[in-house]
């Protein structure tokens, strides 16, 4: 029977026990550690909105910890089920983690003693991982079948999934004005090159030629590939969408730059077709049906362990 109880947890407790799967311990450290991978990004992506920060770091951490606890149910049920790993086999997985990952036994030395680790601790986080992994193929199907007739029905389904609005393949020239934006070096270069064009001077060229080397398309011939108009700032996208093929612009000038800009194809908005996302399709049922079983298996490891956690 899991047994399952909720305490505030002060931030600062880092070694505290945050939860115990029968007789293993999590502590708010081990969540800490995991969610120090994550930290950064959130941070940057919603600091300027402490609530939904807050919201988004608490989240985290309980999917961290659910995670932590998947684990441990795991390693319980190699335990309870009386499987073994040979210590041989396990040396053989920590030779080949020291030479895929560290080169050599000094570096590894090196390594652990930076991360404050002990070499024992090592081996038996290479155990740990081996055993996860091994008792995850066993009990998550790799021989799902997924039918054509399921892959039609979820296309349907999610048909708006692979909606593509009008689009243009686009070649453009970025100049870059000085500091001073009255400056007229760039809107007279941009003139310059808008009357070779017209004069049958090759778009692509002009762009290697000219375009700002800030440009990571230049060496490209300023090739965009193929562009929706929400992508594109308004300036640009509405003279874009006003070209036709094989059209290019006049000097688009705004603030800090000039553009020219040239269409070489258009395509209106259209339903990327089956045969195209198949592939893609097959791999987001594949991952939603080992998904659908994974969350069995853990739910039934669940029902016969014990579990305490603690926020």
């Amino acid at each position: 029977m899991a047994i399952l109880c909720s305490y505030s947890a002060q931030a600062d407790l880092v070694n505290a026990i945050a939860a115990i799967v029968d007789d293993a311990v999590i502590t708010y450290l081990e969540i800490k550690a995991r969610n120090e991978q994550s930290e950064d990004t959130l941070v940057r992506r919603y600091g300027s909105n402490r609530s939904e920060l807050e919201k988004k770091l608490n989240e985290l951490q309980h999917e961290n910890l659910d995670e932590l606890v998947k684990r441990q149910l795991i390693l319980h049920e190699f335990k309870t089920a009386g499987y073994s790993l040979p210590e041989s086999v396990l040396d053989d997985l920590v030779q080949e983690s020291i030479r895929s990952d560290f080169g050599d036994r000094a570096t590894l030395t090196k390594t652990l003693e930076a991360r404050g680790m002990t070499y024992e601790k090592f081996r038996q986080q290479i155990r740990e991982r081996f055993i996860v992994a091994q008792l995850r193929m066993k009990n998550i199907s790799q021989e799902i079948i997924v039918s054509p007739h399921k892959m039609e029905a979820y296309y349907q389904t999610h048909k708006e999934d692979f909606k593509l609005e009008d689009q243009v393949k686009l070649r453009m020239i970025v100049l870059n004005k000085s500091s001073n934006p009255d400056a007229p070096q760039a809107v007279k270069l941009a003139e310059e090159i808008l009357s070779k064009l017209n004069e049958g001077a090759s778009f692509a060229e002009m762009a290697t030629i000219y375009s700002d080397p800030s440009d990571t398309y230049r060496s490209q011939g300023g090739d965009r590939g193929w562009i929706e108009k929400a992508s594109l700032r308004k300036e640009l996208a509405e003279t874009a969408f006003s070209l036709k093929p094989g059209e290019h612009s006049g000097v688009i000038e705004t603030s800090k730059e000039c553009y020219l800009i040239l269409v070489e194809e258009a395509r209106s908005a259209h339903y990327k077709p089956l045969s195209e996302v198949r592939q893609q399709i097959e791999a987001d049922l594949l991952s939603n049906e080992r998904s659908r079983i994974e969350k069995q298996w853990i739910d039934r490891l669940k029902k016969k362990t014990f579990i305490n956690t603690f926020f």
